[in-house]
């Protein structure tokens, strides 16, 4: 490994060429080929196809695959929003709802979330962001915490939100159409009467959307924020 990470290895110098090469170019034409087939499409190979290069030419801007991946999460990173001061619900939202969007725009990366930690400029700047967007929240270790908890719960739930789409798409079935070939045989299943609380909730739950299910667990996450906020003194 190089002494130096590839954020700070200085890019090799500009020469002429059919194709000119920079680190941005190199991840905008990744970035393009995961968000089409997924992070499998990726290799050093497949991107130097795509920017009509050799594939040796690229290592003179990245080492390794992993690098390039680094590479393409932090420029997603830099896609989410600054977030808001003043309101640490607001902050707190804005830093799950971010992660949802920039994940739903580029679904490959849920699989990196929670990955390697990878401490990119543009990862660094957001985060750095949000700790100076909650400095009055809090003592340094019940903002970690709290960030941590909020972005642990995003990240679940977004995983299970791509999973669910991937699986559709696999199947080339919807979600209603699933649900109807499925329901004769559930309907056997929950008659047999050895299910009664999944009958219950089979009948009687209200199965809302994604988008509702994302901010009703979001609301019981603040909320619980909230009453710990309020049971231990000098914190708001």
């Amino acid at each position: 490994m190089s002494e130096h990470l590839v954020w700070e290895r200085p890019e090799p110098p500009s020469r002429p060429a059919l194709s000119p090469l920079s680190r941005e170019r190199i991840v905008a034409a990744a970035i393009a080929l995961a968000d089409a087939d997924g992070l499998a499409a990726v290799s050093v190979r497949k991107v130097a196809a795509a920017l009509d290069a050799g594939p040796m030419r690229l290592y003179g801007y990245l080492s390794t695959k992993e690098e390039l991946l680094d590479l393409m999460a932090d420029a997603v990173h830099g896609e989410l929003p600054a977030p808001p001061a003043g309101d640490w619900r607001a902050t707190l939202r804005s830093l799950a709802h971010g992660l949802r969007d920039v994940t739903h725009r580029h679904p490959w990366f849920a699989d990196l979330l929670g990955g390697r930690p990878s401490f990119g400029p543009r990862q660094l700047a957001h985060t750095e962001a949000t700790l100076a967007a909650l400095t009055d929240f809090g003592d340094i270790d019940t903002v970690m915490a709290v960030i941590n908890t909020v972005t642990s719960y995003a990240a679940g739930a977004i995983r299970k939100e791509i999973a669910d789409q991937r699986a559709e798409a696999f199947s080339g079935m919807s979600k209603a159409q699933y649900q109807r070939a499925l329901g004769p045989y559930l309907t056997r299943m929950l008659a047999t009467g050895r299910y009664p609380t999944l009958a219950m909730v089979m009948r009687d739950a209200a199965h809302p959307s994604p988008d509702v299910v994302f901010d009703t667990g979001l609301d019981h996450i603040l909320a619980g924020v909230a009453a710990h906020l309020a049971s231990t003194p000098d914190r708001r």
